[in-house]
């Protein structure tokens, strides 16, 4: 899992044992902003936790809090480092064996026994103080991690108590979404488009009792590039956050609840070029770090607007959505035929944008998904990171597939 990142330390390990339940722990910290720890029982990975990780994670959070007193990092008006400032930059896997294990559900995704709380708790505590007190530099570059993790804690506490609280940001009088009039969240769609120039056709072409417009101006933060408190301080990303109502995600805490959707679409709607696909892939970027559930419960979309419209002489005009539909027409149709290409969707009226892109009945649209977490991860840090020099070689090598603009 830490293959291609910064670490700060080598691997950390240790296993026990205590009321006949085995303990094996692994653990390391990188020179990033997240939190992965794993757990298994009896070989399960357990995807919801359980026991288990409330024991590692209780226990840690305490020997470090004492660390920090005693080398009298945090003084005595200081308040202790949170679980999640602890457990910032740490990848750890913690392994469980148990003769009686007992899960939450049926899928064994939470492990419940509260005999493993006690047992993993007591052995990571012996251990790890017992490592810490042989390996004092490793013990303050994590307590550095925690440092860290605390302060931009509360600068974030700082600029979100600001987002719900200044008014000119308020979801009411943002003043570019162009709202529907339903209230019934299932039946509500939103469309992100590009420009003041898309966002009046699309306005125009809209059926308003369920479909809402939200024009955003040119291309977005890269959220991979920025800290917490300056993607909040973003207009276009708080109007977006504001406009769903649902909160977002991040390291920290969270304030996501996917219950207060206002729309169960999200539809990212940009122009058919290359920087159409840079401000999607920006959005997506946005939604997959900060508003994941979004994506996982199967609410964002991308829209599909054509680049071509064929008319012939005769018989019906068609519209084309890709250069392989076109590639397909040019050889099927006989007779001569006059083609338009859309340049952006501000260049459709108001009857070609309902018909190609908003209509329920006619159009098209890509569910985005995502099959693998991980994976999606490590793409999404490769290609909007700040590392140069991975990115070049990805690009090197993937450029013979580059769909071009031209």
């Amino acid at each position: 899992m830490n293959k291609s990142k910064e670490t700060v330390h080598d691997v950390i390990y240790f296993s026990g044992e205590s009321e006949g339940i085995s303990v094996e722990v692994a653990f390391q910290y990188v020179n990033e902003f997240h939190e992965i720890v794993l757990g298994f029982c009896n070989n399960i990975y357990n995807s919801e936790g359980g026991t288990h990780l409330t024991g590692f994670k209780s226990i840690f959070t305490n020997v470090i809090n004492n660390y920090a007193r005693e080398l009298n990092i945090l003084k005595e008006k200081d308040a202790n480092f949170t679980g999640a400032d602890v457990r910032n930059g740490m990848t750890a896997v913690v392994s469980v064996k148990h003769p009686d294990p007992r899960f939450e559900g049926q899928t064994k995704t939470k492990l419940d026994n509260q005999d493993a709380a006690k047992v993993v708790s007591k052995v990571t505590g012996d251990e790890i103080v017992r490592f810490f007190d042989r390996n004092l530099e490793t013990l303050k570059n994590i307590i550095g991690c925690a440092e860290k993790a605390a302060k931009i804690r509360k600068s974030e506490e700082k600029a979100k108590t600001n987002l719900l609280t200044k008014q000119k940001f308020s979801f009411d009088s943002n003043g570019k979404l162009a709202n529907c009039e339903s209230k019934d969240p299932s039946k509500c769609e939103i469309f992100i488009v590009e420009g003041d120039s898309a966002g009046g056709s699309a306005k125009t072409a809209r059926d308003r009792n369920y479909q809402a417009i939200l024009p955003i101006r040119g291309k977005i933060l890269n959220v991979e590039k920025a800290s917490i408190d300056k993607v909040l301080a973003n207009a276009e990303i708080k109007t977006m956050i504001n406009a769903f109502g649902c909160g977002f995600s991040e390291g920290y805490g969270n304030d996501f609840d996917i219950s207060k959707l206002r729309y169960d679409k999200i539809v990212i709607m940009t122009d058919a070029d290359v920087d159409g696909s840079h401000i999607s892939t920006l959005l997506l970027t946005l939604f997959y770090r900060f508003m994941p559930e979004l994506i996982y419960e199967g609410h964002v979309y991308l829209a599909m607007p054509p680049l071509y419209k064929a008319m012939p002489s005769k018989g019906k005009e068609e519209y084309l959505y890709d250069d392989k539909a076109l590639e397909k027409y040019r050889k099927t149709h006989k007779g001569p035929f006059t083609l338009q290409r859309y340049k952006g969707l501000g260049e459709m009226d108001a009857d070609q944008l309902w018909e190609t892109t908003l209509n329920p009945e006619t159009r098209m649209m890509k569910l985005v998904e995502i099959e693998d977490a991980r994976m999606a991860s490590e793409v999404t840090e490769l290609l909007m990171g700040t590392d140069v020099p991975p990115r070049k070689a990805f690009i090197y090598d993937h450029a013979t597939d580059a769909e071009l603009d031209i």
